[in-house]
């Protein structure tokens, strides 16, 4: 999508420090942070949200979950805890509609 931001992240148009990155996933740190770890995991395939998934994205949102828990340990939550949170729509908050993983940690989280 041309106008995706992290579309842009995600070919390198718009240059980003990645923590992780493959044929299909990329990490970054949040340029926002809302905890002391927030980390943000992405498909490099422009996905809108979690409503628009469909049985061929499964493999990639697999691994997104698991490099954002990967990162997590990484970040040295593993042992006190993390959240990896996605929104899907404007009522959730969703600011950038291309389906996004939270990877958020660092500090003790209210429960949902």
């Amino acid at each position: 999508m041309s106008d995706c931001i992290f579309c842009k992240i995600a070919t390198h148009e718009i240059p980003t420090e990645a923590l992780w990155e493959d044929d299909d996933v990329i990490a970054f740190r949040d340029l926002q942070p809302k905890y002391p770890v927030h980390l943000l995991v992405i498909s490099k395939a422009h996905i809108p949200s979690a409503a628009a998934l469909e049985e061929a994205h499964d493999t990639v949102i697999g691994k997104v979950f698991r490099v954002g828990a990967e990162l997590a340990k990484q970040q040295g939550l593993g042992e006190k805890g993390f959240r990896l949170l996605t929104n899907s729509g404007p009522d959730s908050g969703q600011e950038v509609h291309h389906l996004h993983v939270h990877v958020l940690g660092g500090e003790r989280l209210h429960p949902l």
